[in-house]
């Protein structure tokens, strides 16, 4: 388990200046809803950009993070 604050946190320095949002969704700190808004997805393909997310979370996806769904946007494409 992994409070909410810290998953915001662990992308918030992954992705300085980037619009982080973050939902636990069955309210047990192991299934997450995150949207991130960030210039370092430009250029970036869906899959790219879920792995640039997933490197920012590193060990927390090994076995605190049981599901996440993400949203990963461009300022360009909000």
């Amino acid at each position: 388990m992994i409070p909410t604050e810290k998953v915001t946190k662990l992308i918030e320095q992954g992705f300085p200046g980037a619009q982080v949002q973050v939902e636990d969704l069955t309210g047990t700190s192991d299934h997450f809803r995150a949207t991130i808004v960030a210039t370092q997805f430009a250029g970036k393909s869906r899959i790219e950009r879920h792995q640039m997310v997933y490197a920012a979370l590193h060990e927390e996806m090994k076995g605190a993070i049981h599901a996440l769904s993400l949203t990963t946007k461009t300022p360009e494409e909000k």
